[in-house]
């Protein structure tokens, strides 16, 4: 399997490079440190294994990567299928996160309005039919089983966040 090379960028040299993982020069280690330009030593914003740096005299490019990034957007991916949908635009940034954020109160209705299983049959009949929405929240919910108020409070904290990122792209 190949190890795909993230791309780090320099918004403020306008350049991106590409940088081993920390873990391909020391096995042993498990944490990565951070990217500083080489140029001008400022911190550098990982842009995922999927980013196409723009030419570096495109300013409006680099802007809107610069906007993207700040909202939490960027290009991760296994490095094979591509990152998925990119907004072009801060209207198409601020529609896409009022995208997630909808998604997000659908599952919080879901939550809101489940029986919660009251014994292990009827636990392991809500995962059969529940489980994307329970794997959602817990990973283990299989086994562990997720409780109406882990789900609510799991889709409530979500949904901050996106409201968090739908206020900063309005700022942009």
């Amino acid at each position: 399997m190949t190890a795909y090379k993230p791309h780090y960028a320099c918004f403020s040299c306008q350049k991106t490079f590409k940088r081993r993982l920390l873990k391909d020069v020391d096995r042993d280690s498990e944490t990565s440190s951070e990217a500083r330009c080489p140029e001008c030593g400022e911190l550098m914003a990982n842009m995922g294994k999927d980013f196409k740096s723009p030419p570096k005299n495109d300013d409006k490019k680099w802007q809107h990567l610069r906007s993207l990034y700040s909202v939490g957007i960027a290009f991760h991916s296994c490095g094979c299928s591509g990152p998925g949908y990119i907004p072009n635009d801060k209207e198409d940034i601020i529609s896409y996160l009022k995208q997630i954020r909808t998604g997000y109160e659908k599952a919080l209705v879901f939550w809101r309005n489940r029986t919660e299983p009251e014994n292990k049959e009827e636990r392991i009949k809500d995962y059969q039919r529940n489980w994307h929405q329970l794997s959602s929240v817990k990973s283990d919910a299989g086994k562990q089983g997720v409780s109406n108020l882990e789900g609510i409070d799991y889709w409530l904290k979500r949904i901050h966040e996106v409201e968090e990122r739908i206020r900063l792209a309005e700022k942009i």
